[in-house]
């Protein structure tokens, strides 16, 4: 398989869930091998922070990506968008500390891509196989990778509110780039990012969420949504999904795997990440094959 890069810049700008703060974000095609990264514009030498799983630094309902003074946060949808859309190297410049949230999907982000089209170039992509599983738990929440012969990504969730309630979703990825970018376009890129209603003035209190609103983001409440109608019947899985996705794109490229988790968050989706790294590093020092 063959690396790709967006044909075209692409721009967007909006507010940041938790910071409140609007920011302008300039998509640019990557160069071969260099993978997906991001550059702070706006800060003296234009630091750039790798959309690596070392450079994770932060969890907290959302995945905050940091090197040395600089960071972004909540940068899950977009990586999301960029690796289920087939984009391998991208330049991210960004002018502020936290991704556009625009719709609370990668929806936005998606068609974009999609507009603009691919490159197909020199670099070549190698997908490994997971040859045993690994997994990370806490409390009766976990995420797991099996060995499959697909990559796929099933995601379960249990909420108290009856609107919610207990949901389960699975998504292939496969191995046909242009029907894994039509299939992640369609059924994960549009489940927006959802809120409970309790829950909401505890977060704005902690100094969260400040960007967040009804247009963005789906609030639920004991009497049901409070902005519906939702795009799909499961959509908070749905954006589990999504989320695991874009957690996991700091992989670089997706194992050959099973990804199922269950009431995860960023923090067990970004454990997982990092023991999958260390167990192929472990694989090649002991000289092994994948």
């Amino acid at each position: 398989m063959k690396e790709h890069t967006i044909a075209r810049e692409i721009t967007k700008t909006g507010v940041g869930l938790h910071s409140g703060v609007n920011t302008h974000v300039r998509i640019l095609p990557g160069e071969v091998g260099k993978g997906r990264y991001f550059v702070r514009v706006d800060l003296p030498h234009k630091p750039i922070i790798p959309a690596q799983v070392e450079a994770v630094n932060e969890t907290v309902l959302s995945t905050q990506l940091g090197g040395g003074e600089a960071s972004v946060r909540t940068v899950e949808h977009l990586l999301a968008a960029l690796a289920g859309m087939g984009v391998d190297n991208a330049r991210i410049e960004i002018d502020g500390g936290e991704v556009p949230l625009l719709d609370g999907s990668a929806q936005e982000w998606a068609a974009a891509i999609g507009e603009v089209g691919l490159v197909c170039q020199s670099g070549k992509k190698e997908i490994v196989a997971l040859d045993e599983p690994i997994w990370v738990r806490q409390g009766d929440a976990f995420v797991c990778a099996m060995p499959a012969e697909e990559t796929r990504f099933s995601y379960g969730i249990d909420f108290e509110l009856p609107a919610i309630g207990n949901q389960w979703h699975s998504w292939l990825l496969g191995r046909d780039g242009e029907a894994a970018r039509a299939s992640f376009a369609v059924e994960i890129a549009p489940a927006r990012t959802f809120g409970l209603l309790p829950q909401i003035e505890q977060l704005q209190q902690a100094g969260l969420i400040k960007g967040g609103n009804l247009d963005n983001a789906l609030v639920c409440g004991s009497q049901g949504w409070l902005n519906p109608p939702l795009r799909f019947a499961n959509e908070p899985v749905r954006h589990k999904i999504l989320d695991l996705v874009g957690d996991l794109s700091l992989l670089g490229t997706f194992p050959r795997a099973h990804f199922l988790a269950y009431k995860a968050s960023h923090h067990l989706h970004v454990q997982l990440a990092q023991m999958i790294l260390k167990h192929f590093a472990d694989k090649i020092i002991q000289g092994g094959s994948f």
